[in-house]
């Protein structure tokens, strides 16, 4: 069923954290461009008034009949770039914010699995156009967290317990063979650099927070991993791992604030395991730890 603009039923998001601001007007624009800016726009206009070479040669020269050619507005090689005004819109600011609002609502629960959802009725929630909301929500199907409906909107994907195995399984493929040869290559003092990390999930896994910790959670094991070097590698185990942190249909709490801090528990022992260069230990821990994130 369609959720209506006027929310979801047991969800927090309109309640969730400050609304999207309203997006800026022409004027308001304006006024947030830095004084400079304008005066050297303000002297440019006036330099070309006095046909200096800040407006463009073939803007001021008679066209082919004798007439004027000062506002033809034609394009001439040799025309100084003109300053151009800062964008009205900074869709990309609304879009991340509106992005992070819906991930947050995805690992929580409260969009929830198999349910569909409007653009038009989400942006009205967030006091935003339904533009970016689209737009958040077509970088989530991109992720394999919704599907597209047409003419309805998108649907939270329905999945259970094999889906996150496979996800898991995969997740070991690419990390322990990196986390291997990272506890053979790196020095113990690196790893303790990391520790900060690891103490971060222990907090935001004592707060029960499922959205809280997922955040962390990244952070952790985006911080091990890019000790490889490998950028591209980074970004597919993130993707992966985000992935494996959307709820199970019927579930989507499942785990408690105890699962939690037992999860965030290992990622200590593992960095004890990485800097003693323990690699037994280290593949038995990865594993474990994957197979146990749902």
């Amino acid at each position: 069923m369609e959720r209506s603009a006027q929310g979801f039923a047991g969800t927090g998001i309109p309640g969730a954290g400050p609304r999207v601001p309203a997006q800026p007007r022409a004027a308001e624009c304006d006024r947030g461009v830095p004084e400079t800016d304008r005066g050297a726009q303000e002297r440019g206009a006036q330099e070309g008034d006095r046909g200096t070479p800040g407006i463009a040669a073939g803007d001021r020269m008679s066209g082919p009949d004798g007439g004027s050619g000062a506002v033809r507005g034609e394009h001439t090689h040799s025309e100084t770039p003109f300053p151009r005004p800062r964008p009205l819109v900074q869709r990309s600011s609304v879009r991340g914010q509106i992005l992070d609002a819906l991930r947050t609502a995805l690992v929580t629960g409260e969009l929830l699995p198999g349910e569909v959802y409007s653009a038009p009725a989400l942006g009205e929630r967030f006091g935003v156009s339904a533009t970016p909301v689209r737009e958040a929500m077509q970088q989530l199907a991109l992720e394999g967290a919704v599907e597209v409906v047409p003419n309805r909107g998108f649907r939270v994907i329905v999945r259970g317990t094999r889906e996150l195995a496979e996800l898991a399984e995969v997740r070991a493929l690419i990390e322990v063979p990196v986390m291997l040869r990272l506890a053979r290559t790196v020095p113990a003092a690196r790893w303790t650099e990391l520790r900060p990390f690891a103490d971060a999930t222990v907090r935001a896994a004592t707060t029960g927070c499922r959205a809280t910790y997922a955040e962390s959670d990244r952070a952790f094991h985006r911080a091990v991993l890019a000790l490889c070097g490998n950028d591209q590698l980074v970004s597919i185990a993130e993707d992966l791992h985000r992935r494996s942190q959307w709820p199970l249909v019927g579930g989507p709490v499942s785990r408690g604030r105890a699962d939690l801090v037992a999860d965030a528990a290992e990622h200590l022992t593992l960095l004890e395991a990485l800097g003693a260069g323990d690699v037994d230990v280290v593949r038995a821990l990865v594993r474990e730890h994957f197979a146990g994130s749902r």
